[in-house]
């Protein structure tokens, strides 16, 4: 990612990105009731596919160094709840939904790397409530870019950073792109804008 030339800036570097998934852990402990019994039975992160579960791991490691907490973990793809996906022409790809545990009466900690419409954010709602009755839902993101179209907040947020309409944030992960880091990017030309461009 440091290499590609629609790069605008850098937002976070590696060492940024950790700092800001240890405060965002301590964050969730302060939310979980310390006199509560077996807080694994009634709290669980869910991470959303795909770089919301790798940051969701990180975030169970941290937890677990801290507390020896073991905080459940499921891994959710909201691709066929989205409001979009019959309107893409191409085939979607669907990804691994494994939550390990009943959501009903749990509080949940959603989590993703960016969030922009909160369109994604309302999808992974609607999935969530296939599965049972959350207790809550609490929303963590590394960015919120704070262009909504639909209501949905989130409640733990490593950076907010408005945007452009021609701008895109990118956060990298090690597990997926072989380095960490946040970079603020050009946006690509919508494909008829490329074709006519051609």
């Amino acid at each position: 990612m440091s290499s590609d030339d629609r790069i605008k800036a850098q937002l976070m570097t590696a060492r940024d990105l950790g700092r800001t998934l240890d405060r965002m852990a301590q964050q969730i402990l302060e939310r979980i009731d310390p006199d509560a019994p077996a807080p694994a039975d009634t709290f669980a992160l869910v991470g959303m596919q795909t770089r919301g579960v790798h940051l969701a791991r990180r975030l169970q490691t941290r937890i677990r160094a801290q507390t020896d907490i073991e905080l459940p973990l499921g891994l959710l793809d909201v691709t066929m709840y989205r409001d979009d996906v019959r309107l893409r022409l191409e085939q979607p790809e669907i990804q691994t939904t494994r939550i390990p545990f009943d959501v009903t009466d749990r509080h949940l900690v959603l989590v993703d790397d960016v969030v922009f419409t909160g369109r994604t954010g309302r999808a992974a709602l609607d999935a969530l409530m296939d599965l049972g009755r959350p207790a809550s839902v609490q929303f963590i993101t590394i960015i919120d870019r704070q262009h909504r179209e639909v209501p949905i907040a989130t409640d733990i947020v490593g950076r907010e950073v408005p945007t452009l309409p021609d701008e895109e944030i990118r956060v990298c992960v090690e597990e997926v792109d072989e380095e960490d880091g946040v970079w603020l990017v050009k946006a690509p030309l919508p494909r008829s804008v490329e074709d006519d461009a051609r």
